[in-house]
């Protein structure tokens, strides 16, 4: 393995918003430590149907304020053409030029989407309204989208988002490298040639990480559900274990020619630190 300074690749770490003082105290240190390995941008998630709209902006903002490049997610659900357009011109204002450009889950009871119904038409917004000020991220499914008719179709919904004006692709997380370099082979064979980054979940608790799952449709394969299951109540096993599990597949990605990383951080930081370290990439004093 490579170490730190003669390795080519870019890492990238997301957060939620902290919902109190005492979080967002915590999410300080936690991105701080991150800070050290000189990551490509930090980015922060947008709650469904918006709900933590504000606090994004805040985290984001304070983030890009402290040197390091942030990028907000955006959307479609619940959004309007003219709160996008609000909010676009607020993070102009302060410097941001990354977005990670989403769909996103409609929340419980509510029955539209908003003006935006697809994240293309989300993208190509952005585009009409601030030309290519912002560096525009779009997810992909490794594994096909859970809600996709069939795994073309899923493909035909990427395809759209990247003809839009999408610079960069992060993919929802998976535990099955071959997933992946299936479908950037797809890409390839299609024209495309935007950074494909994986996106990498830690393994620190099962029961968590199987209701995630569940969720955005992201597979554990068997066997790695059942070594898992294997450990029961014992969670330094589990973490031991998935942080093994984590740090080879990452490995493999990145032999294989992934462009770099993003890890879903979940908030903390020594799950990330963990992995990196193994692959011998040590924050910088």
């Amino acid at each position: 393995m490579q170490s730190q300074k003669t390795h080519p690749k870019l890492f990238s770490f997301e957060f939620y918003p902290p919902k109190t003082e005492e979080g967002a105290a915590s999410l300080q240190v936690v991105h701080s430590k991150l800070a050290k390995l000189n990551p490509d941008f930090f980015s922060v998630t947008f709650g469904a149907g918006g709900s933590t709209r504000d606090k994004t902006f805040t985290t984001v903002v304070d983030i890009q304020s402290k040197g390091i490049s942030a990028a907000p997610h955006l959307s479609c659900v619940a959004s309007t053409k003219a709160n996008i357009r609000a909010i676009l011109k607020d993070y102009q204002d302060n410097g941001i030029t990354k977005i990670v450009a989403l769909r996103g889950d409609l929340p419980s009871g509510m029955m539209s989407a908003g003006e935006f119904r697809y994240a293309n038409e989300l993208v190509e917004f952005i585009r009409q309204e601030t030309g290519d000020h912002f560096q525009i991220h779009v997810a992909a499914y490794p594994e096909v989208h859970p809600q996709a008719a069939s795994g073309v179709e899923d493909f035909k919904n990427f395809k759209r988002k990247v003809a839009a004006g999408a610079n960069a692709v992060i993919t929802q997380y998976f535990y099955n490298a071959e997933a992946y370099f299936h479908f950037v082979d797809a890409c390839e064979k299609n024209g495309i040639t935007i950074p494909i980054v994986p996106g990498i979940m830690p393994i620190t608790q099962y029961t968590q990480l199987f209701r995630f799952s569940e969720m955005c449709g992201a597979d554990i394969p068997r066997w790695l559900r059942k070594r898992l299951e294997s450990f029961g109540d014992d969670r330094e096993s589990v973490q031991a274990f998935g942080l093994d599990v984590v740090s080879n597949l990452c490995q493999r990605l990145l032999e294989g020619g992934a462009p770099g990383l993003h890890f879903y951080t979940m908030n903390q930081a020594a799950p990330t630190l963990a992995i990196l370290e193994n692959l011998q990439i040590k924050p910088q004093d």
